[in-house]
């Protein structure tokens, strides 16, 4: 395998009879987390990247089969932040060395292009030097151009699989594999800072169906990567699957460094879900990005995509501090920056 990884480094992309063999021998995966170490570290130094999330709506039109906040969780407390809320946090991450402001919410129809428009207008207006990025789910192309010119920066929107008879299993038959793929698309051409991703261990996630997803990936050239293990909730169809496993999590992620050397690849909070050193492990392998929560505690254990998510409980100075302490255990520092995508 060390052949296919150096391939990977020198060429960064293989044939997808390549990846297959690369994704199902993980036996060299020591040496592949060194050298997906040594080219984040070209590329960005000891610098990890805070984005500042704010879980801003819980309500969601779709019904993933995966997802918490399905439409059919009938148990789900909904919410939606005010835009005082919205402001409340976007200040107080600021203060905290925030550059990068996350709003994330599911597919709800009360935030119309009007509505949106109006928020990303005044983060803009408050905040000139910081990064704004959207994770609102599936629109139109008149609505993604209208929230760019606004002022959003990114937009993150993960594919969830490549594969798409997959992704059927996935979702219910009213959702199309098909639009999915065309939005990532439609945000490239319109300008955005493109992120994408896939789950780890997803049910029915096949090794063909990874090398799909990195096969896409190789042809999209996104700007990032999102990827996390599975971790199922009660309160779904996928209730009692068995979750992805930090092994593959990690592995993928230095392949995805390999890949392509100046991704902004985060260490998500799923990751901190299943393994209590997740998001160091994470950045370990490649990784440069962590995500820590700005959304009040009061709304906290309600954005639940998956059980037992970390963090809910804490304050975001405790998320920052707690966060810049487990980075400086294995030698990196949380820069204070908008953490562009370096020049490739």
């Amino acid at each position: 395998m060390h052949r296919l990884i150096d391939r990977l480094e020198d060429k960064h992309c293989l044939t997808n009879d390549e990846w297959i063999a690369l994704i199902t021998d993980r036996s060299e995966a020591e040496y592949l987390f060194e050298r997906a170490r040594f080219t984040a570290k070209q590329y960005y130094g000891n610098a990890v990247y805070t984005r500042g999330l704010i879980e801003f709506t819980n309500y969601c039109k779709n019904n993933c089969y995966y997802c918490g906040i399905r439409r059919d969780n009938r148990n789900a407390d909904r919410y939606r932040l005010s835009r005082e809320d919205i402001m409340d946090c976007c200040r107080q991450g600021y203060e905290l060395g925030f550059r990068t402001f996350v709003l994330q919410g599911g597919e709800d129809l009360y935030y119309t292009d009007e509505r949106l428009v109006d928020i990303i207008s005044e983060i803009r207006g408050h905040y000139p030097d910081c990064a704004l990025t959207l994770s609102l789910g599936e629109r139109s192309r008149e609505s993604y151009q209208k929230l760019f010119d606004a002022g959003a920066d990114r937009y993150l929107l993960r594919h969830e699989t490549a594969d798409e008879a997959h992704y059927k299993k996935l979702h219910p038959s009213e959702m199309s594999y098909e639009n999915r793929i065309k939005c990532l698309y439609t945000l490239k051409e319109i300008g955005y800072q493109v992120g994408c991703g896939f789950m780890v261990g997803s049910p029915g996630q096949t090794i063909e169906s990874l090398a799909k997803d990195m096969q896409f990936i190789t042809e999209l050239q996104p700007q990032m990567v999102g990827i996390g293990p599975f971790v199922p909730h009660h309160e779904t169809p996928f209730s009692d699957e068995t979750k992805g496993t930090v092994e593959l999590t990690l592995y993928m992620l230095g392949l995805l460094r390999l890949l392509k050397p100046n991704l902004l690849l985060p260490a998500t909070t799923a990751l901190g879900t299943i393994d209590p050193r997740g998001r160091e492990k994470g950045i370990l392998a490649g990784a440069n990005v962590v995500m820590p929560n700005l959304s009040p505690t009061r709304v906290r254990k309600k954005y639940e995509l998956y059980d037992n998510k970390i963090c809910t409980g804490d304050e975001a100075a405790e998320c920052r501090t707690c966060l810049n302490r487990r980075m400086e255990s294995i030698g990196y520092e949380l820069a204070v920056d908008r953490g562009d995508p370096a020049q490739q």
